[in-house]
């Protein structure tokens, strides 16, 4: 195995070539633009902060990564540039989880790292198993697209804070997820795919959870 072996996974990939995704690889400006969206709101609201809200700006800066990582998948299609563009998602999506339960969920760190692991866990263990037979390769998302809708009902249930902007990323991220699963069955029908829908539904996604975060950071990081 070479880390340069090439991947065609994509309905639009139709050969080798660097812009044989076209579509597939400019979308990820999405991301970009969302990354920087949510740094002015960032900005803005830790300004004047007596300790600005670090985990937000690293979370922010995630989100131009992951862009960049999976414009480097859809341009290079490699073994090498697929961890590229898989391990920033993997990344924010349990970093995420953490911030979720420990910021609106108030949640003590240690409980929140605690059950991150297990979430983790599970992720890796029963993803596969439990989902491919129904979204393919796919499957591996499922898990986040629980946990938006698990921790938004459960913060719904406890009046706090973050409940509603969860539910409302995961209902936009539940289009996603069917914008990718469909791309590969539609090909011969739609021969660009889906594949962009998912890039562009998924920086709104990480725009409303960064927002969601911004603008719910700690008491003591609050603008004085």
């Amino acid at each position: 195995m070479s880390w340069t072996d090439p991947i065609d996974a994509y309905c639009e990939r139709l050969g080798p070539g660097f812009w044989a995704e076209p579509v597939n690889a400019l979308s990820n400006a999405a991301f970009l633009l969302a990354a920087l969206a949510a740094f002015r709101l960032w900005r803005k609201r830790n300004r004047n902060a007596a300790r600005p809200d670090r985990a937000s700006l690293v979370l922010t800066g995630l989100v131009a990564v992951i862009g960049t990582g999976s414009f480097l998948f859809h341009t290079f299609a490699d073994r090498w540039s697929v961890l590229a563009d898989t391990i920033p998602i993997a990344l924010f999506i349990y970093a995420y989880f953490g911030l979720a339960l420990a910021r609106f969920g108030a949640l003590p760190p240690w409980r929140a790292a605690v059950a991150t692991a297990g979430f983790l866990a599970a992720s890796l263990l029963l993803a596969e198993p439990l989902f491919a037979p129904l979204v393919g390769s796919s499957a591996g998302y499922v898990p986040a697209l629980l946990a938006l809708f698990g921790i938004g009902l459960w913060l719904k249930r406890r009046s706090r804070a973050g409940g509603e902007a969860l539910l409302a990323a995961g209902t936009v991220f539940l289009v996603s997820l069917a914008l990718r699963t469909a791309d590969l069955p539609l090909c011969d029908s739609w021969p660009l795919g889906t594949h962009f829908g998912w890039h562009i539904l998924n920086a709104l996604v990480l725009f409303l959870l960064l927002r969601a975060a911004i603008g719910h950071q700690p008491a003591s990081e609050r603008t004085s």
